[in-house]
């Protein structure tokens, strides 16, 4: 997973909160119907054909459901706008969003595990498993790749982790879909012990990336940093603004999938106030058009070339004793 692939083009409008929402409130309720028909067939199949992992993959694709109104839920609220208590927005309900993802995931690969192992303890339980499993798992690996291209497609257009969070759910789908035909046809061709082996690497898979969300989810609550390239896209945008002399103290923090950035910037110093204010309107106008950032605050320093006469030291006023 690369949110690196987040990156802004210049002037581009879909970052917009309600863009977001709009994407994301699509493309779930894609997700939902494709997982509502996955996890039913594979559930009932797999306690038909006596698959364990068939079983433990549409409790994956059944999670998927939870996550997916998860997203539903963090759209609909993230696209709010800024209020007295909130005035920045409410973009962090994204945040919150992939946290509870991560969460989710880490239960159900932690349930999916325990199970496995128990299987594993007594392999002289484990039964025959029907062919009627290996179909099904064909037909939800193409569904789960194909719903996983189309997630981040948009997730990509939009420029939204939330989504590409869910859409690599989705990949993990089609890579825990894979793992279970291979144990399914393990245990076609005589060795049982391969259905819950593959029952253990799915609960594996989906428990490392609950981790990975959730991790980088606390971590972007704290007010995490954005990449390097982005904050040096950022200070050349400020840098290349008319008037703008040099740039300094780049600080920026993450609000859901917005930026809030605080700079200083060097103006001459002896331009008037009204002109240092002017560039600094336009160095922020500039960063909000070209970049996913919510909110630009500007210090101005004074800048003096190194030829210039600095003029006397300013002398402090004498203290008058009563």
């Amino acid at each position: 997973m690369n949110f690196n692939d987040l990156a802004d083009d210049p002037e581009d409008a879909q970052h917009t909160p309600a863009e977001r929402a709009t994407a994301a409130s699509r493309s779930t309720w894609v997700s939902v119907a494709v997982n509502i028909v996955l996890s039913a067939a594979q559930i009932g199949v797999g306690i038909l054909s006596k698959s364990q992992a068939l079983v433990a993959d549409g409790i994956h694709s059944l999670s998927d459901l939870v996550s997916d109104f998860v997203v539903l839920f963090a759209g609909h609220h993230s696209k709010k706008d800024a209020d007295t208590d909130h005035p920045y927005g409410h973009q962090r309900f994204e945040t919150a969003a992939s946290l509870a993802l991560g969460v989710i995931l880490l239960a159900v690969g932690g349930g999916m595990l325990s199970s496995a192992v128990g299987k594993l303890q007594s392999p002289e339980t484990v039964p025959q498993v029907h062919a009627s499993a290996l179909w099904v798992v064909g037909g939800a690996l193409i569904a789960k790749e194909s719903l996983f291209r189309y997630m981040l497609a948009v997730a990509k257009r939009v420029k939204s982790s939330m989504l590409v969070a869910n859409a690599w759910h989705a990949r993990s789908d089609a890579a825990s879909s894979l793992v279970v035909g291979i144990g399914i046809i393990g245990n076609l061709a005589g060795y049982p012990i391969l259905d819950p082996i593959a029952a253990l690497i799915v609960g594996f898979m989906v428990a490392k990336m609950g981790w990975s969300f959730g991790w980088d989810a606390m971590h972007d609550l704290m007010d995490r940093a954005v990449n390097e390239q982005e904050v040096e896209a950022i200070r050349r945008t400020l840098v290349e603004t008319p008037g703008v002399r040099n740039v300094h103290d780049v600080r920026t923090r993450k609000m859901g999938d917005m930026i809030v950035v605080d700079a200083h910037i060097e103006v001459d110093a002896l331009i008037t106030v009204e002109a240092g204010h002017d560039i600094a309107v336009r160095a922020q106008q500039r960063v909000l058009q070209r970049h996913r950032v919510l909110n630009l605050m500007t210090h101005v320093d004074p800048w003096r070339r190194p030829d210039r006469d600095h003029g006397p030291p300013i002398q402090s006023a004498p203290v008058v004793t009563p």
